[in-house]
């Protein structure tokens, strides 16, 4: 059996998203917090008020999802290692994250594209391109090369599908 590459495992990651990402208070949030700078609600690799985000202000983290691309940097880059017991790596696994984000939302809009009417052309397009991003062990250099590679490519090909989209 196999496992969706965008299915987030947070049990399989190193508390990523709670590195990261940067937020603003509001309605959101109720603190403002840097790139790089660990949430306070951190514990280890888990969130202390995971059971009342919504009721302590932080509805945001509630809706937020990753599409799994923290586990699969953790897993699959960097080998299940953590940021926390090697604070070497928090530069490289934040950068990893932002890269294989990006690559798990052309995953999700590919998979999307396969409702449009495509050609047989553009629909082996899209399946080659959702199988190089699916199957391909990416690398730390891999995936901070991605946006400005493979990235740009699918996005200039998307690019050509707005004759699909109603008018």
């Amino acid at each position: 059996m196999t496992t969706d590459t965008l299915a987030t495992d947070c049990s399989r990651c190193a508390a990523l998203c709670c590195l990261a990402l940067a937020f603003d208070k509001g309605d959101d949030f109720a603190f403002d917090k840097n790139p790089g700078e660990p949430c306070r609600n951190l514990s280890g690799h888990q969130c202390s008020i995971h059971d009342k985000l919504t009721s302590e202000g932080f509805p945001g983290c509630v809706a937020y999802d990753c599409l799994g691309a923290g586990n699969r940097v953790v897993q699959e880059v960097f080998a299940g290692q953590s940021w926390q017991k090697n604070p070497q790596l928090t530069r490289p696994m934040m950068e990893a994250f932002s890269g294989m984000r990006e690559v798990h939302k052309r995953i999700d809009l590919l998979r999307a594209a396969r409702s449009l009417p495509l050609s047989d052309r553009d629909d082996q397009a899209r399946r080659d391109y959702l199988a190089r991003l699916e199957q391909h062990r990416w690398s730390g250099p891999e995936l901070n090369d991605f946006e400005v590679g493979l990235a740009l490519e699918i996005d200039l090909w998307f690019h050509t599908l707005r004759g699909y989209l109603p008018g």
